[in-house]
């Protein structure tokens, strides 16, 4: 409450603050697409181009705002940013627009130029300055039609080549982040809690017991999966991504494995959730070997051969160590 207390509302900016709070804008958003060119350009060179265009774009709407200030106030040009004014737009913290996927970035570039837009809108409409009110209608057109400018670099930097590579690097990077821990997580969720969950199933036949062992089983699994999977690569030499991101998907798909064929034994009748558990654990095998053809290049059948065979071993020794 404090803080908004000692907010400006926009209403009650001097033209000349209006000015200075557009120069500092501009070049904020200069700064962020020159960050963003910066941080792709590796990976995604042709991309990287195009935000470094749209920073030069930014620079040029800045000097022209300098010296439009210069003309009317002198040199002077007081300190006022977003944070100072109430209800202005905001930009997200550096360390947020690094974790954006490359589809995410784009869009927040066309946010980011649609409310640069509305704001010079706005700032023309409460200007009595002929020439300032020129010069801000004139950059509030310039940020409606950066979209299509942003289309023509693409067009000049986007070669089909480059989009077909940097779609290549995109889907790996997917792949290498999510696909494979997830799959990872869901093979050892799938398979490695078969054993004490039926096991237990036919050492006792009680349901609840046997559901709370496979509870704390698959939890315990998907705790320890992502932990090793987040701790063991930092992704920086590999590429393989962020360690966050692959425990995520490998913590949560094992355990995901693993409840699976737990949660039918919260069915009290033990034959009722045992059929149940099995028709889970047989849809569970194949759904692993079709992303294991979809995304990893796996043969079919192949895949399916290894994680049925090595499924039903594992379903076997649980059953017969239950049963003795």
């Amino acid at each position: 409450m404090r803080m908004t207390a000692n907010r400006k509302r926009f209403s009650d900016l001097t033209e000349q603050e209006v000015i200075a709070l557009a120069i500092a804008s501009e070049e904020d958003d200069a700064r962020i697409y020159r960050n963003w060119a910066d941080y792709l350009r590796e990976a995604y060179p042709a991309t990287a181009a195009v935000f470094d265009g749209m920073g030069e774009e930014e620079d040029e709407h800045r000097r022209l705002l300098i010296e439009r200030y210069r003309a009317r106030f002198g040199d002077s040009i007081p300190v006022i940013r977003r944070e100072h004014v109430a209800g202005y737009y905001s930009r997200r913290p550096a360390w947020m627009m690094q974790n954006l996927s490359l589809e995410a970035i784009r869009n927040e570039a066309a946010l980011m130029e649609h409310d640069a837009a509305e704001f010079y809108a706005r700032a023309a409409q409460t200007s009595s300055d002929a020439a300032t009110r020129k010069l801000l209608g004139d950059l509030a057109a310039a940020e409606r039609g950066h979209e299509e400018h942003a289309g023509e670099l693409a067009d000049e930097h986007l070669t089909d080549a480059a989009r077909a590579e940097e779609g290549a690097v995109a889907h790996r990077e997917f792949i290498l982040t999510w696909v494979q821990p997830g799959l990872a997580g869901l093979m050892d969720g799938s398979v490695s809690t078969l054993a004490p969950i039926f096991a237990t199933a036919f050492a006792t036949h009680d349901t609840w017991t046997t559901f709370l062992v496979g509870l704390a089983a698959s939890l315990g699994a998907g705790i320890s999966m992502g932990f090793t999977e987040a701790a063991s690569d930092d992704g920086v030499v590999s590429g393989r991504g962020s360690p966050i991101k692959r425990g995520v998907a490998s913590g949560v798909m094992t355990a995901i494995g693993g409840l699976g064929h737990a949660l039918p034994y919260l069915i009290p009748h033990f034959w009722t959730a045992t059929i149940i558990a099995c028709i889970v654990v047989f849809i569970e095998l194949w759904v692993i070997a079709w992303i294991q053809n979809r995304w990893m290049q796996t043969p079919f059948w192949r895949a399916a051969l290894q994680v049925v065979v090595g499924g039903g071993l594992v379903f076997a020794t649980g059953v017969l160590i239950g049963s003795g």
